[in-house]
C-alpha cells in the first residue's frame, strides 16, 4: 500500500530525512537508498509517495519513495510572465553602471575587471537557468550556497535578471537576504579594490 507525505526535514550531508503524511501521526524516516537514485535530491516541502517497511527496532521507515504525481494547479495569468520588478531589483544594475562609470574616469581599473563582471554574470545566469529546469522537473537542485558564492563573484547582475526573467528564487526572503548582502559585499570590494589605497595590493603588472 502508498503513502503519500511531505518531506519535512532533509540532512543532505548525512542523506536521510522524515516524511509527514496529512493524516497525522509520527514523522516517517527516510533514507537517500529509499529513492532509488530517482527524481533528484529531496528538497523539504516536496511531496512525495511511498510505501512502509519496518525498520531497526520497529521503527517505521519509508521504502520506494517517489515524487508524488499530484495535478498542478493552473498557472494564473500573471505568473507566466518574469516577476514584477521590486524597487531594488529594477535599480540595482543601473546604479552599478553609473558607480563603475564613475570609478573608471577617477581610478581607470584594469579592463580585466569589466570582463570578470561579463563573464561571471553569464555564468550565473545560467546556473539559475538550469537549477529553475531542475527544479520543475524535480531533479537535482544546484546549491543556494553556490548561487550566492557565483553572485559574491561578480556574478549577481546576471543572477538579478534571471531571478526576475525566470521567476527563481525572487519571493524568498531568506534567499534575497542573503543575495543582496552579497550584492552590497561586492560593490563596496569593487569600490575599495579600484580606489588608490586598494590598488596599492594589486600585481605591479596590473
Amino acid at each position: 500500500m502508498r503513502f503519500e507525505g511531505t518531506l519535512t526535514t532533509w540532512n543532505d550531508e548525512r542523506g536521510f530525512g522524515f516524511l509527514r503524511s496529512p493524516q497525522g501521526g509520527d514523522d516517517i524516516f527516510v533514507h537517500a537508498k529509499a529513492f532509488g537514485g530517482r527524481g533528484g535530491r529531496p528538497q523539504v516541502g516536496q511531496a512525495f509517495s511511498f510505501e512502509i517497511e519496518p525498520g531497526p527496532q520497529g521503527r517505521k521507515r519509508a521504502k520506494n519513495v517517489l515524487p508524488a504525481r499530484a495535478v498542478r494547479p493552473r498557472r494564473s495569468q500573471a505568473s507566466r510572465g518574469p516577476a514584477p520588478w521590486g524597487t531594488a531589483s529594477l535599480f540595482a544594475i543601473p546604479l552599478f553602471l553609473v558607480t563603475y562609470a564613475v570609478v573608471t574616469l577617477l581610478w581607470k581599473p584594469p579592463l580585466a575587471i569589466a570582463a570578470v563582471y561579463l563573464v561571471a554574470s553569464l555564468v550565473a545566469f545560467v546556473a539559475y537557468a538550469i537549477d529553475k529546469s531542475a527544479a520543475t522537473r524535480g531533479e537535482w537542485r544546484t546549491q543556494e550556497s553556490t548561487l550566492h558564492l557565483l553572485a559574491l563573484a561578480g556574478g549577481w547582475p546576471g543572477a538579478l535578471l534571471a531571478q526576475q526573467l525566470f521567476r527563481h528564487k525572487s519571493a524568498k526572503a531568506e534567499f534575497r537576504t542573503v543575495f543582496w548582502a552579497t550584492v552590497i559585499f561586492n560593490v563596496a570590494a569593487f569600490v575599495l579594490l579600484c580606489s588608490p589605497m586598494g590598488r596599492r595590493y594589486w600585481p605591479s603588472s596590473l
